[in-house]
C-alpha cells in the first residue's frame, strides 16, 4: 500500500464520517495527538509570550522620555548646579537619565572621557533592554524545527505500525503516525511564526531606544561644548 491510497482513506474514512454524523475531535484531542514533542513546543509558546510581554512593557517605559529633560540639565549645567542636575536624573527612572548622570558626574574631566563613560552606560542600558531576545530568536528558529522532528517521528511510527499489521492495514492503523506527524508541524510552524515577528517587533523598538541614547548623548556633549555665558 502506498501513500496515496493511504490518504485515499483518510479522505473516504472522513467523508464516511460526516454522513455518519460522527463527532467530530476537539482542537485540545487534536493537539494531544502530538506527543511529548507538542508538550515541548506548548512550553516553548509559554516562554515566547513571557518574553515578549515582559519586555515589551520594559522597552515601552524605556522609549517614553520627558522632553524638558536636557533643556533644565543644560540650564543647571549652564548655572554651575551640577549637583542639581545629577538629583535631576536620579530622580527618573529612565535609561537616558541614568546615562546622563553618568557623563554629569565626570563633568570637569577630559571631554573623551565623559563621552566614553556616556557611550558605556549607554551600552548598559540596551543589554538590558535586550535581555531575553535571544531566547526569543531561539524559539523561533527551534519551534519549527521541533515542529519536523516530530513530523519524522510520526512518519516512522506510521511506518512501523504498517509493517507490524501485515495484510490488516488500515487508516486506524495509521492515524496515530499520520495525526503526529502533520500536528507537531502545524504546532512548530505556528509557534515559531508568532515568534519571529514579535522578535522582530521588539527589535524594531529597542533601535528606537537606541536611537533616543545616540540623539541625547550628542545633545549632552554640545551643552559641554557650548560657551558659558
Amino acid at each position: 500500500m502506498n501513500l496515496t491510497m493511504i490518504f485515499a482513506q483518510i479522505s473516504v474514512a472522513d467523508t464516511a464520517a460526516q454522513g455518519a454524523g460522527q463527532v467530530t475531535m476537539s482542537y485540545w484531542d487534536l493537539a494531544m495527538k502530538g506527543g511529548w514533542v507538542n508538550l515541548v513546543i506548548f512550553l516553548l509558546s509559554l516562554i515566547a509570550i513571557y518574553i515578549f510581554f515582559d519586555r515589551y512593557f520594559v522597552i515601552r517605559k524605556a522609549s517614553m522620555e520627558d522632553n524638558n529633560l536636557m533643556n533644565r540639565i543644560k540650564d543647571y549645567i549652564h548655572e554651575g548646579k551640577i549637583e542639581s542636575a545629577m538629583a535631576l536624573c536620579q530622580s527618573q527612572d529612565h535609561p537616558v537619565a541614568r546615562m546622563l548622570e553618568k557623563g554629569i558626574r565626570l563633568i570637569g574631566r577630559p571631554i573623551q572621557d565623559v563621552h566614553a563613560a556616556i557611550e558605556n552606560a549607554g551600552r548598559l542600558e540596551i543589554y538590558n533592554l535586550e535581555k531575553g531576545l535571544p531566547a526569543l530568536a531561539t524559539v523561533a528558529g527551534g519551534a519549527p524545527m521541533l515542529g519536523f522532528l516530530g513530523t519524522v517521528i510520526g512518519m516512522i511510527m506510521a511506518f512501523y505500525d504498517m509493517a507490524n499489521a501485515g495484510n490488516n492495514v488500515d487508516i486506524t492503523t495509521l492515524s496515530n503516525g499520520i495525526y503526529t506527524a502533520l500536528v507537531t508541524t502545524v504546532a512548530g510552524l505556528i509557534v515559531g511564526i508568532i515568534a519571529y515577528f514579535a522578535y522582530n517587533i521588539l527589535v524594531a523598538r529597542v533601535e528606537k531606544v537606541v536611537f533616543q541614547l545616540e540623539a541625547r548623548t550628542s545633545e549632552f556633549m554640545d551643552i559641554l561644548n557650548e560657551p558659558v555665558e
